[in-house]
């Protein structure tokens, strides 16, 4: 059986550790609902139109008992804290059926939560001084932050970092082609790792359109040099389309700032996924000379 975690359950938080013998299914999933903030270190999911963001663990019925206690909550009883039910649970690999945990009492709902994730909520309410954030994209290049006066923000750059379990897709579609995304489907991908301020977030949240709700903002393990940072910042796309050849201003940006970071054999998978999707070869060695004369 499934349980759908959104709060305090899901990895690098307090009580994650009643989960470390269970096996994270997926750490991308959303159910249909709303968030609020409880206001007392904890969150809940109520029934409505939205979006809830969190992760899915495979557990055991004695696993489950223990989640109901730590959720108040006794099949049948009235007077409980949360309802358990069955519900359909979205991932990249397409939906699943899993345990979920809804509030019950009215004033668990302080106030919502307009990312419907509370691990963004609480990092943009805790607003930290300096936060990792991986980059897989076009901020991997740093034309567009020079552009926008705001490459002083991005000078602690840490080189290349690592996804486990993921892939970097151009699923996010606009007029002139694709743009890049995460998909979690079991890949690896590479992507730049750069140490920055709140300043940088700022600029971010809105590069990547998170307001108009193009991409939102996320949490990933990221591996560098063979150590492993947690809850590293990156954005994903929210409605993502069938994968679309990027236009060659885009693909450029990628493939030049990747190139001084990322392994040979990453580089050479992104250059061949631009083939694949419709680039001629001589494009993409036009690109690259172009990236070596600038």
């Amino acid at each position: 059986m499934n349980v759908f975690v959104y709060g305090t359950l899901r990895r690098h938080e307090e009580n994650h550790s009643l989960l470390k013998d269970a096996q994270l299914q997926y750490e991308q999933a959303w159910i249909e609902g709303k968030l609020y903030d409880t206001n007392k270190g904890y969150p809940a999911l109520k029934e409505g139109e939205g979006t809830v963001y969190g992760e899915v663990y495979k557990i055991n019925e004695e696993l489950l008992v223990k989640l109901d206690e730590i959720e108040d909550y006794i099949e049948g009883r009235e007077g409980n804290l949360y309802n358990r039910q069955f519900q359909k649970v979205n991932t990249d690999q397409g939906p699943i059926e899993a345990f979920v945990y809804y509030g019950l009492e009215e004033k668990m709902f302080q106030s919502e939560i307009s990312s419907g994730d509370w691990k963004v909520h609480r990092f943009i309410h805790e607003k930290p001084q300096r936060i990792l954030y991986f980059a897989y994209g076009s901020c991997m290049d740093d034309a567009r932050f020079k552009l926008a006066k705001v490459e002083h923000h991005f000078k602690a750059c840490m080189g290349a970092g690592t996804l486990n379990g993921y892939s970097m897709r151009y699923l996010f579609k606009v007029d002139d082609g694709g743009r890049g995304d995460i998909i979690e489907d079991g890949g690896n991908m590479e992507g730049v790792v750069y140490d920055v301020p709140q300043a940088a977030v700022e600029y971010l949240f809105t590069r990547e359109g998170v307001a108009p709700g193009w991409y939102r903002a996320a949490f990933v393990d990221v591996t560098i040099g063979g150590d492993v940072y947690q809850d590293v910042l990156t954005f994903i796309v929210k409605t993502k389309f069938d994968e679309v050849l990027p236009p060659e201003h885009y693909a450029q940006e990628i493939l030049r700032g990747s190139l001084p970071h990322v392994s040979a054999a990453y580089h050479s998978k992104l250059q061949q996924q631009l083939i694949d999707l419709g680039m001629v070869e001589e494009q993409v060695k036009s690109l690259l000379k172009e990236r070596e004369s600038s």
